[in-house]
């Protein structure tokens, strides 16, 4: 039981794994959008996202050559849902969540084919990162 319950209390240790739970509270997305807010490689958005699904927090769908997250539906931990309650409490003023909120916006209106391309260089200058904010989730 302790070691499902650290393997879950790791995973959100990290604050981009905590950004992906954030994302995800609005439902399914792409490794591209995600790695696109976040201005990750899509590696290391992966990788985050193994460790997301391994500790039972997302759910993932593969369509063709996309891989799609959203949060876990089922409980594969049983401290999963706890741990995604708490973080669907936490942060509603942050300013780094906001921030992937609006991010999120404007990359949603663009066609995965040019996303997976592109990155943040298909979003054009409304991409920009607020001065006040920190990509990373530290000052």
């Amino acid at each position: 039981m302790l070691e499902t319950f650290e393997t879950v209390s790791k995973a959100i240790a990290d604050p981009s794994r905590v950004r992906v739970l954030k994302l995800l509270e609005g439902g399914e997305l792409c490794v591209c959008q995600i790695a696109t807010v976040l201005d990750l490689a899509a590696a290391t958005t992966s990788k985050h996202l193994a460790v997301l699904k391994t500790a039972g927090l997302l759910q993932q769908r593969r369509d063709g050559k996309w891989a799609y997250y959203r949060l876990a539906e089922r409980t594969l931990n049983a401290y999963a849902p706890s741990f995604l309650a708490l973080v669907r409490a936490s942060l509603k003023d942050d300013p780094t969540v906001a921030e992937d909120l609006r991010l999120l916006e404007i990359v949603n209106a663009v066609p995965l084919k040019i996303l997976c391309g592109q990155g943040r260089a298909a979003l054009g200058p409304n991409a920009r990162i607020d001065e006040t904010t920190s990509c990373c989730g530290g000052p």
